[in-house]
């Protein structure tokens, strides 16, 4: 019989609760794993242990969804604009479309509408490997947007941290605010911190 560490290595370094279900040792070595935390629940029956997962491939995920492009927690993450690491890969697909997602890497799943989904999307290299990203102008109006579920606090980081960059381009910043309807919020947020 596997252990509970096999199935994680077998699983590369994850592990969701069909795997062990009905099975006690497995349950108990599970439960003594997160009181030690050498394993994370990422969300309701999936964890990770944490000596056996691999960063998750985003160019894997790229392959998996075509249509999906890295955003929010994983695009500041790329660019360095949050101390924020995800725990998911955070990606967007045009509202409508289905896509069928595995249970790992854990992936979190945006449904855009067209003007948000196409704006400032573009190709790179990460890891060599080829992924869809929203580009960093794009990425802090989502901020911008998303400031009530994601906190001020990192909307804050984030506007901040592009703002001392040498490459930002503040006119491409505020031409896409205005077509996402942001540009007063950010606005407010440019005469509080300059």
């Amino acid at each position: 019989m596997e252990t509970i560490d096999e199935i994680f290595a077998k699983n590369k370094g994850y592990l969701t609760s069909k795997l062990i279900r009905g099975n006690r040792s497995l349950y108990y070595q599970l439960k003594t794993l997160l009181e030690t935390e050498k394993v994370v629940q990422i969300k309701r029956g999936l964890y990770r242990h944490v000596d056996f997962a691999e960063e998750a491939s985003w160019g894997e995920v790229c392959r998996i969804a075509p249509q999906a492009v890295i955003c929010l927690f994983s695009a500041w993450r790329y660019y360095e604009l949050s101390t924020q690491t995800p725990t998911e890969i955070h990606i967007a697909i045009l509202a409508k479309n289905k896509v069928l997602l595995p249970d790992y890497p854990p992936i979190k799943l945006y449904y855009w509408e067209k003007r948000f989904y196409e704006t400032g999307v573009m190709k790179t290299t990460f890891n060599g490997e080829e992924i869809t990203i929203y580009d960093i102008e794009k990425s802090v109006c989502d901020a911008i947007r998303y400031r009530n579920k994601v906190g001020i606090d990192i909307t804050s980081e984030v506007l901040r941290n592009y703002l001392k960059r040498k490459d930002r381009n503040l006119d491409k910043l505020m031409k896409y605010a205005e077509n996402m309807r942001v540009s007063t919020v950010l606005n407010q947020y440019f005469n509080v911190m300059l």
